[in-house]
């Protein structure tokens, strides 16, 4: 094992250094290294010496002589990489053509919400082998990245097959990341050029991934996603609310296709390897009379089978070694230890591919094997010596030691960690054996009979969904995760507690009552009841109106609709953030979820809304761009089945005390809107043909003038507030005047009344659809699509709403821009102050002055993100709030924020775990 580490070590640091230094590095480590060989070697000769220290020599120049061949060849690695043209034309972003060999299967980064289409690029490792640039041409070796912007021809990216060669026209540039073992980015454009075939092994692997696909097609939504990623480590059909709730509960593992797939496939070969070299051996191989080195022989071509088909990333490697490595064992009669198995695997591998010492995947794959072949036994034999049946205490050791050492590694980019991990691993486990064999059975009939195949896809659907449904059940619960430093100092201070709590574990398993006190602590900091919670925490504080997500850079707020309820205006721009604050607040049932508009920081955390709770109704604003973005608003919607509505100004609801006023988007035509005399249809009834907001004004005139506006301000110093504990700024006013119910608007359809809402079940809406013409859809479904959009700013088309609650005014802007924002003044002359303002735009610079000072805020709340690059909130934007007498509150400062009281008087601001100035 000393030897391992001392390779894996060596190359990831030489790794890192140019060649030259690379080479300095290993000369250094051969001369430390030759001491220590000459004294081992002289005893030897001698024949006499103590056998320790000659042992003790031996290890250390074995781990020496192991780092300067690591090094060197990582340095070699490295020049080999950096020959050619390449990385001087990604350091001028230049120009070439270039030939490349796939070495990767492409797959689809999409946009933050999932949209197809929406922004969707094809990425894949590949290998440049040629290179013209200016007429130049050059043969090389270099790794680099594709990055494909397909258009239409995303399906043609993402058919193509490990070995593939392909002729692309590119913008080359550094990569993403330093240190990356891609060289260069590769930046195309449309369809790929093919001029070569993929390997024969690649084609028939690729035949049987593609019928496993065609196999699941007809499964249940999770089990469709979840079987090619147990079977051979696919995963382009999880969405991302699945692979948020599979990440929390630690158990995206499974997908990693590591020894655990491989073994059951050998186990069912060999049969118990502890038995694999004995007469009594069990197995397939048993039964079919194969002498043990058939056996090894049939196992190796497993190996390599399994390799080809799940492709050869890291765990995929280091399962198949260990395999390799046993096989041989028990061909030629040999038992060797595991553990040295492992050692002996990893130093082949990070030999042969010094990038692995990288690898993070490596890493767990290795840390999760050691853990199992060193603490497991030992922590499953203390659960037999405290009366734990042998059979039982297997898994949960097992588990256990697999998480505590896996955890410190997790935390350094995760920066959580998960209390549900161990029982979700332990519930899971028992279904993943034989999802994995009847996925395999499918994978292999499907080429001779799809009716067998879909008969054993189907029954390997069952145990795949129990998967997919203990993720989901872990990753709800309140107390799921535990937020923790990320980085590697983060790591190595988790690595320091965990060692204290397992050392304090020993002392507590020798008394059963401290046992059953720290169970207990822990389920109920997983449950956490809500009243528990909040007397913990203090979050979310009694008698909250409004609370603003601290979701990153986009919005999402949090209406307070009675008991368990709330309308919900936006989501975030991903679904665990929105999910996590909703769980804050403990929100089960949300009557109406409002998409101000498809921008993804607004809607791409939907999913995660959606998870676990009972949604009435979504109502979007009246422009469908970005168009990928708006239909994957509509697919999960229908998945969910929640209807979606248009919204449009001059629509009135009320939930309990809470009541709002559609302001903006305007509609297409008001004037052919069927609603008859005396009939009451909320407006959020019709549908509009998707059209760009109508706007009077320029954009270029009114940015000007807000941008004169802006810059001419000064922050005048500081006074009171009437917000305690809050940073004050100087109030021209605590009671703003009062919004008339402006009943004699055009625009305006009959109010909606309601004197309460139910938390316990949404009731559903009679009144059918109506749509422009005046037709009814016969079926009920959801609002048809738009028809096809002019250009527009989807900004513009934000839904603001005007909300009361318990005496105080709240005016949410959505991401209006300034011209838009004179719009809303001239449509709504009545419109003047307000107790609390939601910034537009996340206090972009761009902001209608009149607008301002009309509305004079008491309380300017800005969602925004920590350290974005949009420079977010403008200074300048800051600066004129506070000049009309607004106290600005900002999530990447002060966290999530909520809003209190029962009247101006009371107005109050509760800031939750502040990060600081920015």
């Amino acid at each position: 094992m000393p030897l391992a580490l001392a390779t894996w070590a060596a190359a990831g640091l030489a790794l890192g250094f140019a060649p030259g230094d690379a080479a300095v590095m290993a000369v250094v480590c051969l001369v430390a290294g030759l001491p220590s060989l000459a004294v081992l070697l002289a005893r030897r000769c001698g024949g006499s010496g103590v056998r320790a220290f000659g042992s003790v020599h031996g290890v250390v120049a074995g781990a020496l002589l192991c780092a300067c061949v690591a090094a060197a060849v990582s340095g070699l690695t490295v020049a080999e990489a950096r020959r050619g043209p390449v990385p001087g034309l990604a350091a001028a972003h230049g120009g070439a053509t270039v030939d490349v060999r796939l070495t990767g299967d492409p797959r689809a980064v999409l946009a933050r919400s999932g949209a197809p289409g929406g922004g969707s690029t094809v990425v894949a490792e590949a290998e440049a082998v040629r290179v013209d640039a200016g007429g130049v041409v050059t043969a090389v070796r270099t790794p680099v990245l594709l990055s494909a912007l397909p258009g239409r021809s995303a399906a043609r990216w993402l058919e193509l097959l490990p070995s593939t060669r392909l002729r692309v026209r590119a913008r080359l540039a550094p990569p993403w990341r330093p240190g990356d073992r891609e060289v260069a980015v590769l930046r195309v454009r449309g369809a790929p050029e093919v001029i070569g075939r993929p390997a024969a092994v690649q084609r028939v692997a690729g035949t049987l991934r593609g019928g496993l696909r065609a196999v699941t097609a007809g499964l249940p939504p999770d089990a469709r996603a979840l079987l090619p990623g147990l079977v051979v480590g696919d995963t382009s059909r999880m969405t991302p609310e699945l692979r948020e709730a599979f990440e929390a509960t630690d158990l995206l593992h499974l997908f990693a296709v590591s020894g655990s797939n491989l073994t059951v496939l050998l186990a069912l070969l060999i049969g118990p390897p502890a038995l694999a070299s004995r007469a009594e051996r069990r197995g397939l191989a048993a039964r079919l009379g194969l002498s043990l080195r058939a056996t090894a022989l049939v196992g190796g071509g497993v190996t390599v089978g399994f390799v080809v088909l799940c492709r050869p990333d890291p765990s995929v490697l280091r399962a198949a070694t260990c395999g390799v490595i046993t096989l041989w064992a028990i061909g030629t009669g040999r038992r060797r230890a595991l553990l040295p198995a492992l050692a002996a695997a990893v130093t082949v591998l990070v030999l042969n591919d010094p990038w692995l010492a990288r690898s993070y995947g490596f890493a767990l794959s290795v840390v999760a094997t050691a853990a199992l072949l060193t603490l497991a036994p030992r922590w499953s034999a203390a659960l037999v010596r405290h009366g734990v049946p042998e059979r039982w205490a297997e898994a949960p050791a097992a588990a256990a030691a697999a998480q505590v050492c896996c955890a410190p590694l997790v935390v350094v980019l995760a920066a959580h960690v998960s209390l549900v991990a161990v029982p979700c691993n332990l519930l899971a486990e028992a279904a993943v054996a034989p999802a994995t064999v009847l996925g395999f059975a499918a994978l292999m009939a499907a080429p001779v009979s799809m009716t067998v195949a879909r008969a054993a896809a189907w029954l390997a659907g069952w145990p795949a969904g129990w998967v997919a449904w203990v993720a989901r059940k872990g990753a709800a619960l309140p107390g799921a995760g535990l937020d923790w430093p990320g980085g590697w100092t983060g790591g190595v201070l988790l690595a320091l507690v965990t060692l204290t709590l397992v050392l304090v574990a020993g002392r507590l398993l020798r008394n059963r009552w401290w046992m059953v006190a720290v169970v207990v602590a822990l389920l109920v900091a997983v449950v956490r009841p809500a009243p528990l919670g909040r007397l913990a925490s203090g979050w979310p504080p009694p008698g909250w109106r409004l609370a603003v997500c601290d979701v990153g850079q986009g919005d999402a707020l949090v209406l307070n609709a009675g008991e368990g309820a709330a309308v919900v205006v936006d989501t975030g721009p991903e679904p665990a953030p929105a999910d996590r604050c909703l769980r804050a607040l403990g929100v089960r049932t949300i009557p109406l979820l409002i998409l101000t508009h498809f921008h993804a920081d607004h809607v791409g955390g939907l999913s995660g809304v959606l998870a676990g709770r009972r949604v009435g109704e979504i109502e979007a604003t009246t422009l469908d761009a970005p168009a990928g973005e708006a239909a994957h608003v509509r697919r999960l919607a229908a998945a969910a089945h929640v209807r979606v509505v248009r919204a449009a100004a001059g629509e009135y609801r009320r939930i309990g005390t809470l009541d709002w006023r559609v302001l903006w988007p305007p509609p297409e035509s008001p004037q052919r809107w069927p609603s008859p005399p005396g009939q009451m249809v909320p407006s959020s009834r019709i549908a509009f043909r998707s059209q760009p907001v109508p706007l009077s004004r320029t954009a270029s005139q009114m940015a000007s003038r807000s941008r004169t506006f802006l810059r001419s301000q000064t922050v005048p110093s500081p006074g009171t507030s009437a917000l305690p504990g809050v940073a004050a700024a100087p109030q021209t006013s605590s009671l703003r005047t009062p919004v008339p119910p402006q009943t004699s608007s055009p625009r305006m359809a009959a109010p909606l009344q309601t004197s309460s809402f139910p938390t316990t079940a949404v009731p559903p809406r009679t009144p059918p659809t109506l749509l422009p013409d005046g037709e009814v859809p016969p079926d009920g479904n959801p609002l048809p699509d738009g028809d096809p959009l002019p250009d527009g700013d989807p900004n513009d088309a934000s839904v603001v709403l005007l909300v009361r609650a318990a005496g105080l005014t709240f005016l949410l802007l959505g991401d209006l821009e300034p011209v838009a924002q004179e719009e809303l003044l001239d449509r709504n002359p009545w419109l003047a102050g307000v107790d609390v303002l939601k910034v537009a735009h996340h206090g972009s610079a761009y902001q209608d002055p009149e607008l301002l000072r009309r509305l004079r805020p008491r309380l300017a709340l800005i969602s925004v993100g920590a350290g974005n690059t949009y420079g977010h909130p403008a200074p300048r934007t800051v600066a004129a709030l506070r000049s009309v007498g607004a106290v600005v509150l900002r999530t990447d400062t002060d966290g999530p924020i909520a809003v209190t009281g029962d009247g101006p008087a009371t107005l109050r601001a509760v800031v939750r775990g502040g990060r600081g100035p920015p």
